[in-house]
């Protein structure tokens, strides 16, 4: 044992309990929500998620890969209809609703996007890790489910296609 040790320590951790303000939703979780032309920011996302209340914050990133369905991709755009940023707001709104979200951030990028490219960028911070891996997950699934935002591909054979949100 070593000289910082003490019996208390070594018992279990305490029951998460709603009891104290930092395990509940915070009142205005949504902090950022963005649909861009310009080239989105890790950094950026994970800032505005900061609270001191989040145990564990979940940060997923979409990147622009090289091939799709068997086939290479030459080159790739994102287009979006002009509610995509309102209807974004509401799939944030309703997340940090279902969940303890302390802070909730979200950004889509539109135009043509290289290889390796930033295209989506969500953070969800809660009070524990578990909660902020489920709102994460619901966020970027019903972003791309429910958010008007298409993907336009073009293939290295001369083949395209469309892949919708919605």
């Amino acid at each position: 044992m070593g000289p910082h040790h003490d019996s208390a320590a070594s018992a279990a951790p305490a029951a998460p309990t709603a009891d104290h303000p930092g395990e509940r939703a915070a009142e205005a979780p949504v902090r950022l929500i963005a649909i861009r032309e310009t080239p989105l920011s890790v950094d950026e996302v994970f800032r505005a998620v900061g609270d001191g209340a989040a145990g564990g914050i979940a940060l997923f990133v979409g990147t622009v890969r090289n091939h799709d369905g068997g086939q290479d991709v030459g080159a790739l755009g994102y287009s979006c209809h002009p509610t995509a940023e309102a209807e974004l707001r509401r799939v944030a709104d309703r997340v940090a609703a279902a969940h303890p979200v302390r802070a909730l951030a979200a950004v889509h990028r539109v135009g043509e996007l290289a290889v390796g490219d930033l295209a989506v960028v969500v953070a969800v911070a809660c009070p524990h890790r578990a909660e902020a891996f489920d709102a994460c997950r619901q966020l970027i699934d019903d972003l791309k489910h429910e958010v008007p935002i298409w993907k336009h591909q073009r293939f290295s054979d001369g083949t395209e296609e469309w892949v919708g949100a919605c």
